[in-house]
């Protein structure tokens, strides 16, 4: 996109998580400056403003020919002087297309994120002063986004089973030692999964149409009932916050 201009925005659904802003539909012959990201939010600079998007649960973002027809659930489309468009769909609409005309990384949904997770600030010592404050499940620390960007569900699961930590343990009885690991571990997993294309469980598609492949090396998530690769005990399964985990009760201790 970068070096384009988006000629115009076609909206055919506006209610997403929240409603898309009026200054969205009046994008008109914007040229784009650059595209970021930050935490799970894409950012797209343009020379008016920025376009923040995020995925939600079921959201995907994909370069298509302009010509291509539009789907069910195709929501927004940005037309480019290059014939393309950059199509946001999305089945559930838990996601987000917003706008700020300011710097986005003061925009209230940004400004308290967490550090990114591979970042020098994410590291052992960091994740330990906070583990030491928690009561709660060290699961749910490394989830707050508060605390660090990007560990979704799957790979807070598959970070814990390398790691051979429980996931609903307390988190102020990790040592640091176990943290500096558990680190490591997020990080080794993330990698691999950006490496294979991200996880399509469902319906996840990258920005070419391509699913991600990383689904298919999964050590725990979506696995409960069956055999732990690494000892052949039956992986166990638990929901903490309202989520599916998935762990091995002889590996993780």
């Amino acid at each position: 996109m970068v070096g384009q201009a988006i000629q115009a925005v076609i909206v055919r659904q506006s209610k997403l998580r929240w409603p898309i802003p009026q200054e969205i539909f009046t994008i008109h012959n914007f040229s784009v400056l650059g595209v970021s990201r930050r935490a799970k939010y894409i950012l797209i600079h343009t020379c008016k403003g920025t376009i923040i998007i995020h995925l939600g649960m079921s959201g995907c973002l994909r370069i298509l020919k302009n010509a291509v027809p539009h789907q069910k659930h195709d929501h927004v489309d940005f037309i480019l002087t290059n014939g393309l468009v950059l199509r946001y769909t999305d089945p559930r609409r838990f996601g987000a297309v917003l706008w700020t005309a300011f710097d986005p990384l003061q925009f209230p949904l940004l400004i308290n994120l967490g550090p990114e997770p591979f970042s020098s600030i994410f590291n052992g010592n960091y994740l330990f002063r906070f583990a030491q404050k928690k009561k709660g499940m060290i699961k749910q620390l490394i989830m707050d986004q508060n605390i660090v960007v990007g560990i979704g569900n799957i790979y807070a699961n598959e970070a814990l089973f390398l790691a051979k930590i429980l996931p609903f343990r307390s988190a102020f009885t990790l040592t640091l030692i176990e943290c500096k690991m558990l680190v490591r571990c997020l990080k080794k997993i993330l990698r691999k999964a950006i490496s294979l294309g991200g996880t399509t469980l469902r319906n996840y598609l990258s920005a070419t149409g391509k699913p991600g492949y990383f689904a298919q090396t999964l050590w725990v998530y979506g696995r409960q009932g069956e055999k732990c690769r690494s000892c052949q005990s039956a992986l166990a399964s638990i929901r903490i916050g309202q989520r599916s985990t998935i762990y091995c009760p002889d590996c993780q201790q």
